[in-house]
């Protein structure tokens, strides 16, 4: 399965402190999200890995030097966050 952003949905910027906005469309016209540094780097593993997020938990792993079943539950959840804000959806692997 792959993560992937929902359609409409893109990134706007990231600022030097690490903080993503995203851009999503929706019925009443877009809406603007933010995500703190570790969200930011969390979507951008998802998206260096082609929404593959047991590569991209491996990586988190080794870059704050955790084990990666921490990086893996921690990228769950915050997946999880984002699919319930309808910023990211799950789609079979091809």
């Amino acid at each position: 399965m792959r993560i992937r952003p929902m359609p409409g949905v893109r990134v706007t910027s990231v600022d030097a402190d690490g903080r993503l906005e995203l851009l999503a469309a929706s019925s009443t016209g877009p809406e603007s999200y933010r995500c703190g540094p570790v969200g930011t780097a969390m979507w951008i593993a998802l998206r260096q890995h082609d929404g593959d997020s047991t590569a991209a938990a491996a990586l988190l792993a080794r870059l704050w030097n955790t084990g990666p079943e921490n990086a893996r539950a921690d990228l769950d959840v915050w997946i999880e966050e984002m699919r319930d804000a309808g910023l990211l959806c799950a789609e079979a692997a091809p």
